[in-house]
């Protein structure tokens, strides 16, 4: 395979051509390789394939009832705003009975709009989350799916003999997750708790759960020679890992 093609495949700009988050310039490049080599045709397909696969696995669920409740909103916005109407109207008409009335539409008008503007604001947090979903997914399947990843087997020590993980780390994409796919049982008042030191700073990974989904990846935030570690803590987690209390750690 000639060197430039090589260079090119271990850029990301396939997967980014494939996501449509390549610039002008970027898509025309990709489509020039995609038509003159074979390798880079074969790649394309294969990731186009994958990608298909892995977003059917990892479809993200609208929430239930999403389209009810908006379509509910929606239909009690144009209840309301009709009925501010036909209010507005008869008020308008005794204006000169009652001056006060207009003051009690204008709270009404107020209402409304701040209704509408909670409803709006709602929808964009909701796209805001699917956004992040979305990348988090593209993240995993380019972790997953990229040749550069290295695969690190996670074993517990004596407390937690049970405990079993795989970190998948990209140094070349600076990406970096854990799949702790078995967690023995602890006492109630206990839980497990993932943390990583990265550039001199210990960070709280949050509580690890034992999960339904067993291919479910955690991200880890990716830096030279960081270390992550798990540790059991008070049930609730800990501001601080107990040190003495730790049962796996990974390098990377």
């Amino acid at each position: 395979m000639k060197e430039k093609i090589k260079i090119f495949l271990d850029t990301d700009l396939l997967e980014k051509y494939l996501l449509g988050s390549t610039s002008t310039e970027e898509s025309l490049r990709v489509e020039r390789y995609i038509a003159m080599y074979p390798e880079v045709r074969e790649a394309y397909n294969e990731l186009q394939e994958n990608l298909e696969t892995f977003a059917k696995m990892h479809a993200l669920k609208t929430p239930e009832g999403l389209k009810e409740q908006i379509l509910f909103r929606i239909r009690q916005e144009k209840r309301n705003r009709s009925k501010f109407y036909r209010f507005a109207v008869a008020a308008s008409i005794a204006a000169l009975i009652f001056a006060g009335a207009s003051y009690f539409f204008y709270n009404q008008n107020q209402s409304l709009q701040e209704e509408n503007s909670m409803v709006t604001n709602k929808i964009k947090s909701l796209e805001n989350d699917m956004k992040i979903q979305l990348e988090d997914i593209r993240n995993q399947y380019i972790v997953l799916n990229n040749p550069n990843t290295k695969r690190y087997a996670v074993n517990g020590n004596k407390k937690a003999e049970e405990l079993k993980a795989v970190a998948y780390i990209n140094p070349v994409k600076k990406l970096s997750y854990i799949n702790v796919s078995s967690l023995p049982q602890l006492p109630e008042d206990k839980c497990f708790q993932m943390w990583a030191e990265v550039n001199g700073e210990m960070v709280n990974l949050g509580i690890i759960k034992q999960f339904d989904d067993k291919e479910k990846l955690l991200a880890l935030p990716y830096a030279d020679n960081a270390v992550g570690y798990i540790t059991i803590e008070p049930q609730g987690g800990n501001e601080t890992p107990t040190v003495q209390n730790i049962v796996a750690n990974i390098k990377y």
